[in-house]
């Protein structure tokens, strides 16, 4: 639309000109009647710069950039962050997929979607029986389309077991959706297993979302580890695109000290924006909405933006663009710049001992 790129000068961070970029967006996006732009709106009485950089940030940046939100210990907002990652992406005017890799199908159900064995999903998709086209279903959202998933997308795990090239079968499926989609957020189930493997091996780029507690430390050296063991067999150019704190209280002394140990592990790794506790994020799934639509003025909805804003930052920054599958030259620094490596493995261990130096259970807030 040559409006928005016209008026692309006057979105700067310390414009003051609020009415004229909501009659701006009501004049040019508003007569589609879209949920995303509606949110938008409401969110700039708290936050326009940042949802204006934002945009403008996507709207400059290629397409096909893929996501795996993964984690393999539960209860850590894996799937709260897939679909307010891509809820934010989509606000924003951009097509954005998001693909429920899960058995349980939260994601899916989050979006308003009740269990339907009948319906083209995930499963179907891995076990070659549907293409991804098939599968798309649109949302609330304009500009979100989710591939859902079902409980017998656990069955693949075995049914997959002695397939020819099981671990690509993700990325094969999903390859003709590239050129379509500028993200896809790909939300990965709570194990170390094929289906992650398989996410894994389609994305770009991996998102971890921790809890800010002791517990949620002890099993992120056998993530790495298994990112590491993917970069170097199935896929080179797979780098981790941030740790992100979810559910963070930063009121607590526990919480303060998990936050400088990944600092000190990850470095820039570790993303500035922190999820908080947030009622509204956990109601948004019951009423199978975002939080940015269920509830836009909500702290959780503002981070995901802000977290989505970061995001844009980094790839920009780190000079990837966002063409999924990029040069080898650019796949190259990703790597240079990616400090987890099996080099570290050593600063890894050392920052493990500072954490078990750590108050012990009586410190501890152990809400899971």
């Amino acid at each position: 639309m040559s409006g928005r790129h016209a008026f692309r000068n006057s979105l700067i961070p310390n414009s003051s000109s609020t009415n004229a970029l909501k009659v701006f967006l009501k004049e040019h996006f508003l007569h589609t009647n879209s949920l995303s732009c509606t949110a938008i709106l409401d969110c700039f009485d708290l936050q326009r710069g940042l949802c204006c950089r934002l945009a403008l940030a996507l709207l400059t940046t290629e397409m096909g950039h893929v996501i795996a939100v993964a984690n393999q210990k539960g209860g850590v907002g894996k799937t709260t962050t897939a679909i307010n990652l891509a809820a934010s992406f989509a606000a924003a005017e951009v097509n954005t997929l998001l693909v429920d890799c899960d058995p349980q199908s939260n994601t899916t159900s989050g979006l308003g979607f009740a269990k339907d064995p009948e319906r083209i999903s995930s499963y179907h998709l891995l076990m070659g029986a549907a293409t991804a086209e098939e599968a798309l279903l649109t949302t609330e959202l304009e500009q979100l389309w989710l591939i859902p998933s079902h409980k017998n997308l656990i069955g693949a795990n075995l049914e997959l077991v002695e397939a020819e090239g099981r671990e690509f079968r993700l990325r094969e499926v999903l390859a003709p959706l590239r050129e379509r989609f500028q993200f896809v957020v790909l939300d990965c189930p709570p194990a170390l297993d094929l289906l992650t493997l398989n996410a894994l091996v389609a994305a770009d780029t991996v998102l971890i979302p921790m809890q800010g507690e002791y517990f949620a430390l002890e099993g992120i050296s056998e993530l790495l580890d298994t990112i590491e063991r993917i970069r170097a067999a199935l896929n080179p150019s797979l780098t981790v695109e941030g740790v992100v704190l979810t559910m963070f209280d930063d009121r607590t002394n526990l919480a303060q000290q998990v936050r400088t140990e990944l600092k000190n592990f990850f470095g820039e790794k570790l993303c500035a924006t922190t999820v908080p506790r947030n009622i509204r994020l956990a109601e948004a799934p019951s009423h199978g909405k975002p939080a940015l639509v269920y509830d836009p003025r909500s702290k959780g909805a503002e981070s995901y933006i802000r977290l989505a804003k970061e995001i844009i930052e980094r790839q920009q920054a780190a000079g990837l663009g966002m063409a999924g599958v990029g040069s080898q030259a650019s796949g190259e620094e990703a790597q240079t710049s990616q400090p987890l490596t099996t080099e570290g493995a050593e600063e890894h261990t050392d920052a493990q001992a500072a954490v078990e130096e750590m108050p012990t259970k009586d410190e501890m807030d152990k809400t899971a």
